[in-house]
């Protein structure tokens, strides 16, 4: 359980941590609260032939290898030695590899799970503090084949390649220009309504991952008004605008941003493509010192045909603020907004991305049943901005509620300079697209169940931990 943070309230609604809380917040943010498991049990010498490169190659080389997004390759001895106290820091306080996710609360299987174990996170801090040697190069696994091109991560993954690409028209961002949003419409090439199982969206080019920090992929339907999520519910649209109280009325295919990869749905459940249809663009384009042309493009992979599934995924942001709040980030400070959505039908949730810019620092998702227990769906401590990581359960797992289940979202934001990637903390922060400007989001496909399919689901669930071996938890 987070502990509950006591707070004040400014004249425009938001919340500022408490003075004495804020020791407790920057020891959180530098990791000086984390105990580096630096004194696991010692037995032969680890060195990076034997022990350390197969983990580098398994959870860190697909970004530190030549030419790719990351500062440095750790692909050979040479080039990971004169990193090695920077690599035992970032490991030992889990900032690398990039997986966020608070490892004592909420579920905790995933089938996307790039997170160091614990046994890897000893071995390489073990390999720093003897020295960092080389051992035998003999012992080295044998080289994977580098990423040479825009790959889709879901290929990498062994998926196979995208039955259909969508490609939005490019944009050349100036080397220096102020925020742009790019909103272009691109046809659905197909003659036959087909089912989706999976999709990623990607920039039309590698030099476009420097320029864009995200892109949603929306809907333009043709007389398909199944495809609208009408499952939940949070008051009046924060803007006022929303008479039908109803959120996300507007259907998306997928949302993607920095560092994030595929959303894959649950079996059984996908999304409802028909001829006729659109997609209409919405990506998010920051100059970063150098002319560039992209813009971005979307996966998509079909059900075979035979094989569609009964259930819609309905991709849901779960709002951070309470309908008619405004976002009120005082300069050097820190703050705390929430918000609370109601599901208007038993649901199940896919998967977990929290949603920030600069500011965020912290996101927890809860649920509130409706006889008044709650239970922490996930939480992440340590958002970083660099890598909006898209957390997917597993089949097992992945938490199901019933009609009347509140979600609160809870979000917390370091306007200091204790957060690396502040800008400008002498600088008041407000809600807005801009990327000095902040959100908070909690991005996560669903899927709505009847009642009978709800009781099935719960009586298989437990089956399940009837038959899982003593001391086995399936959430």
């Amino acid at each position: 359980m987070r502990p509950r943070l006591k707070t004040r309230q400014t004249r425009s609604g938001g919340l500022v941590l408490a003075p004495f809380i804020v020791l407790f917040a920057q020891m959180a943010t530098t990791g000086t609260a984390c105990a580096e498991p630096s004194n696991a049990p010692s037995h032969e010498q680890v060195t990076f032939s034997k022990d350390v490169a197969p983990i580098f190659q398994a959870k860190c080389q697909e970004c530190h290898q030549p030419n790719s997004i990351a500062p440095m390759s750790l692909i050979t001895y040479k080039e990971a030695r004169p990193w090695a106290r920077s690599i035992k820091e970032r490991v030992a306080t889990r900032q690398m590899p990039p997986w966020h996710i608070d490892r004592s609360v909420g579920v905790q299987k995933f089938k996307n799970d790039m997170s160091l174990t614990d046994e890897q996170v000893a071995t390489v801090v073990r390999w720093v503090d003897a020295g960092a040697p080389e051992g035998d190069p003999k012992d080295l696994p044998p080289p994977k084949p580098l990423v040479t091109d825009n790959e889709w991560k879901a290929v990498r993954d062994g998926y196979g390649p995208p039955d259909l690409v969508v490609k939005s028209p490019e944009f050349t961002m100036a080397a220096q220009h102020q925020d742009v949003w790019y909103r272009p419409m691109s046809d659905i090439p197909i003659s036959e309504p087909r089912w989706v199982k999976m999709v990623e969206i990607r920039p039309t080019n590698l030099k476009g991952r420097r320029i864009l920090h995200h892109s949603i992929a929306y809907l333009v339907l043709n007389n398909d008004p199944d495809a609208v999520s009408k499952g939940t519910a949070n008051g009046p649209n924060r803007r006022g605008d929303n008479p039908d109280d109803l959120v996300n009325r507007r259907p998306q295919l997928m949302e993607w941003a920095i560092g994030k990869g595929y959303d894959l749905y649950r079996p059984g459940t996908g999304k409802l493509l028909l001829p006729g249809e659109k997609i209409s663009w919405d990506q998010h384009i920051h100059a970063v010192g150098e002319e560039i042309t992209a813009g971005s493009e979307i996966g998509i992979w079909f059900y075979k045909k035979g094989e569609e599934p009964k259930k819609r995924s309905y991709l849901i942001g779960f709002t951070g603020l309470r309908s008619g709040q405004s976002l009120d980030i005082p300069p050097n400070s820190l703050a705390q907004t929430e918000g609370f959505t109601v599901l208007k039908e038993n649901t199940l949730i896919e998967n977990f991305q929290p949603h920030f810019h600069l500011r965020g620092k912290s996101m927890q998702v809860e649920a509130i049943l409706p006889d008044g227990s709650n239970q922490i769906v996930s939480y992440v401590g340590n958002f970083n901005f660099n890598w909006m990581t898209n957390y997917i359960y597993t089949d097992n797992a992945a938490p199901v509620f019933p009609k009347g289940t509140v979600i609160h979202v809870t979000a917390w934001y370091d306007n200091t300079k204790a957060n690396k990637n502040n800008p400008d903390p002498d600088q008041w922060v407000g809600y807005g697209d801009r990327t000095v400007d902040e959100m908070a989001h909690a991005w996560m496909n669903v899927v709505y169940l009847d009642d009978d399919e709800y009781k099935a689901l719960l009586a298989e669930r437990k089956t399940q931990v009837t038959r899982a071996e003593p001391g086995q938890n399936l959430q």
